[in-house]
């Protein structure tokens, strides 16, 4: 983290940022005049593809590989972002970071296995955490975190307690984040999604009709989310408006099961 003088371009890191959620929170942030780093895990092509709508728009992008479940390769990530901002930017800070990164599970308390349960947490848990900690150094003041997190911490079903408990201590953890980072004045959110239609998860609330009938008729606006109901959510976030924002779990859920 730094006190100097900051370019007026923002410039925010998404990661995941090749599709679903990611894609559209990318593309909705460019929309409102900030640069993109985005990272993808395998989807090399799709990543560029983002890129190439996001440098349409008028903005310049940069799509990095990153598995964030995979705490040792963080420390090489950060060299690439610092390299990324020399070279794209002729900068050495970011402003924004969104952990959106993730994946989806579906099983039982009683059938989920410790190998199941390690990879949610490595992804969703210690990914964000030691993820985080390695890019502070790289953030500007003033910056903005936005963490994802999932309507299925207020609301229980059958088949998510790992992955859900998962999500819970994110939430847990942007409280921490908002007040070790406020006298860097960098407020810390966390979005929570309802269910969307996305390849999350094998893209059943997308592609089965029946689930995505049982969650529109949960839902108080009488369908199932799309991308972009959270990419500008988390956009909205990111903007000057709201940086009086924070430490606050935002639920973009259409009013699910309430």
């Amino acid at each position: 983290m730094t006190t100097s003088t900051k370019p007026n371009t923002r410039v925010a890191l998404i990661t995941g940022g090749s599709r679903g959620l990611g894609k559209s929170t990318a593309l909705h942030v460019a929309a409102q005049g900030s640069d993109v780093i985005l990272t993808y895990r395998s989807q090399a092509a799709e990543a560029q593809a983002v890129v190439a709508q996001i440098e349409a728009l008028g903005r310049r992008a940069v799509a990095l590989p990153l598995d964030v479940g995979v705490s040792a390769s963080f420390a090489d990530f950060a060299a690439r972002v610092q390299a990324a901002l020399a070279t794209t930017w002729q900068r050495d800070r970011f402003d924004h970071l969104v952990n959106n990164a993730g994946i989806g599970s579906y099983a039982s308390l009683m059938d989920t296995t410790e190998a199941q349960f390690d990879e949610l947490v490595n992804i969703h848990f210690k990914g964000v955490f030691f993820l985080t900690q390695k890019l502070l150094p790289l953030m500007a003041d003033g910056g903005r975190i936005v963490n994802l997190s999932s309507g299925l911490t207020r609301f229980a079903l059958p088949n998510y307690s790992a992955y859900a408990s998962m999500k819970g201590a994110v939430e847990v953890l942007t409280h921490y984040m908002a007040k070790e980072l406020g006298p860097h004045g960098i407020a810390v959110n966390t979005v929570a999604h309802g269910a969307i239609a996305t390849d999350f998860g094998g893209g059943h609330v997308r592609d089965d009709a029946q689930i995505n009938s049982f969650v529109a008729g949960q839902t108080a606006l009488g369908r199932v989310g799309l991308p972009d109901d959270i990419g500008g959510v988390v956009a909205a976030l990111l903007s000057p408006a709201n940086g009086w924002v924070n430490a606050q779990r935002i639920e973009a859920s259409g009013g699910t099961f309430l």
